[in-house]
């Protein structure tokens, strides 16, 4: 089969490779028919997150049901269905606890409960790294789906897959966003990153009543796109973090936001001085983001951290965390959990998904979709790929 393999930071290629089969009994092997490059993937591409060794990438990816293994018992060749990104087995204490990125089964090479930087840690993902269970991801022709009985979702027929392709990944982790930040109606959001899943946050702040959305971002035209497909008050950080704070609290009453949401992780837009700031302290990224959120917010607010941060940093400024009571939450989405409920969302027609997505593209050109995504040229906010062309 076609499939995108990184062989090396900057480098994916659209390489031939074995087709996948079934290994064990409740396994399916899924017919891609659309996926997605995700901000996520970018982490591997530029080296941040380390991959030795040839893989494929993706973890945004829906498709019909090609074969089945013996114990999968709701799903038949033919089912047409929508799989969310974590790996988890469905039966461990995490999977109970509705918490499946954290699976005790998924990853059982890398997985411990100290969370290192380099060992132990969390469940599964597809295609995203050894360090995460080493399985391969969808940007392909076909994938195997490992623990079919918990994961994939069957959606309906009526519905084309850019209507329900980002129940994956980023409107699940955008919905999470907001769900951490305990919104139940007439809060103020503030979201740091116009991405899809700064944008999908925004989404899902105007769905559990928010009366007021901020989306922050470095880039006019990402903003444009927030304001055009939410409706979201927007700012462009310019020089720095400090006038993006006194706007935010200049809309609340000189409060903060009552949550703020980190939609951009380690490897935001950075300066000659960020980056000799990361090198004296022996860090990769940075965490401007994050204490931007945490400024932000508002005394004993909320922050949610969806964006990916694989390291520790020295500098996290914990006196202003303790001094204002923040809540701090962040991790790896509970897909599973929001997945039934957001495709609900979508049948009833309270929220739209593909209205972000600014590429279509063959999967023959991922080398292109992975550098324009990146560079952020072309206008581009989301690719979609076809694995057929």
């Amino acid at each position: 089969m076609k499939a995108a393999v990184i062989h090396g930071p900057g480098s994916i290629k659209y390489d031939t490779v074995d087709d996948p089969i079934l290994k064990e009994k409740d396994d399916i092997i899924l017919k891609v028919t659309s996926t997605a490059i995700c901000g996520s993937d970018l982490h591997i591409y530029s080296g941040g997150l380390p991959q030795p060794r040839p893989m494929v990438l993706g973890h945004e990816f829906m498709g019909i049901v090609e074969e089945t293994g013996s114990a999968v018992t709701h799903l038949k060749r033919g089912d047409r269905v929508v799989v969310p990104f974590p790996i988890a087995c469905g039966n461990c204490f995490f999977c109970n606890h509705d918490v499946p990125g954290n699976c005790e089964h998924s990853n059982p090479e890398h997985y411990g409960p100290e969370g290192g930087i380099l060992t132990e840690k969390g469940g599964a993902l597809f295609g995203y790294t050894d360090l995460y269970g080493g399985y391969d991801g969808g940007q392909s022709q076909y994938v195997r789906v490992p623990y079919a009985n918990y994961g994939p979702r069957i959606v309906p027929e009526d519905l084309s897959d850019e209507q329900v392709l980002f129940l994956t990944d980023i409107f699940p982790t955008g919905y999470t966003g907001v769900d951490w930040g305990e919104v139940k109606g007439g809060e103020t959001v503030a979201i740091f990153g116009s991405g899809p899943v700064g944008i999908m946050s925004a989404k899902s702040a105007w769905l559990r009543g928010a009366a007021q959305v901020i989306v922050v971002d470095t880039l006019q035209y990402r903003l444009d796109k927030a304001k055009a497909t939410t409706g979201a008050t927007t700012i462009l950080w310019e020089d720095g973090p400090k006038d993006v704070i006194e706007q935010i609290r200049a809309l609340t009453n000189g409060r903060g936001a009552d949550v703020c949401i980190d939609a951009v992780g380690f490897e935001p837009e950075r300066n000659l001085t960020d980056r000799i700031k990361a090198t004296i302290n022996f860090e990769k990224g940075s965490i401007k983001v994050l204490e931007a959120c945490m400024s932000a917010v508002r005394r004993s607010g909320i922050v949610s951290v969806l964006g990916v941060y694989p390291v520790n940093y020295d500098n996290f400024p914990l006196g202003q965390f303790f001094d204002k009571g923040i809540v701090l939450k962040g991790g790896q989405a509970p897909a599973h959990k929001h997945i039934d409920k957001l495709l609900d969302y979508v049948v009833q027609g309270r929220v739209k998904l593909d209205d972000i997505i600014t590429h279509r593209l063959p999967l023959s050109e991922i080398s292109h979709a992975y550098d324009i995504f990146k560079k952020k040229e072309d206008g581009c906010v989301k690719v979609v790929l076809d694995p057929w062309k």
